[in-house]
């Protein structure tokens, strides 16, 4: 697996809609920990390898334990999200966390024989930055960083960056793309993601 395609598959493909609220609760050691068991919790899954199926049900379960899905589809639908209505936002909060599972489950087949090593771990504005290494079989080492807050009452990761590109971000434009192909349509947006990644 290349950092482009990696890069370009987008991984959690995650986010931020508004700057997080000052976070009092949230300490270097306890996003450490975060990041610690979300970790292990992925290289568990490398290790064990299986079908697709199996990695996509256990990074769905990965992300809904460790990702902040509300803030992070709010932020990939960016301005649209405030002309949604209740019901559409929960149908594309649910639909977006399917699409990510999917997309994100497929390329945990190439991750097979890699790693993730947490390093360290720094307060930025009203946030934690938890940096690691990625180690993937036929490719430098590279660094990939964490975002986590606590702006939604638990400790969560919002957005994932390596070196330097911002994964919420991708994803973003993904979303953007598949908006503009249903003319702004946030019920088309939702069918289309059901069936995508």
């Amino acid at each position: 697996m290349t950092r482009r395609r990696f890069l370009a598959g987008g991984a959690a493909g995650l986010a931020l809609a508004l700057v997080p609220t000052p976070s009092f609760a949230l300490t270097n050691a306890k996003a450490k920990a975060l990041v610690d068991n979300l970790v292990a919790e992925i290289n568990s899954v490398i290790a064990r390898g299986g079908s697709p199926a199996t990695m996509t049900r256990a990074f769905e379960k990965i992300f809904a334990r460790y990702g902040d899905v509300n803030i992070i589809a709010r932020s990939t639908l960016g301005p649209d999200a405030r002309r949604a209505t209740p019901a559409q936002m929960s149908a594309f909060v649910e639909a977006f966390a399917g699409y990510i599972a999917r997309k994100y489950g497929k390329r945990f087949q190439e991750f097979i024989g890699g790693r993730i090593e947490v390093n360290s771990v720094h307060p930025i504005k009203t946030w934690h930055e938890v940096r690691s290494t990625a180690y993937l079989r036929g490719e430098a080492p590279f660094e990939l960083k964490f975002l986590i807050s606590d702006r939604s009452g638990r400790d969560l990761f919002f957005d994932m960056v390596i070196e330097g590109i911002s994964l919420r971000l991708s994803e973003k434009t993904e979303i953007g793309a598949m908006l503009d192909r249903n003319r702004g349509d946030i019920d088309g947006l939702v069918r289309d993601l059901r069936a995508a990644g």
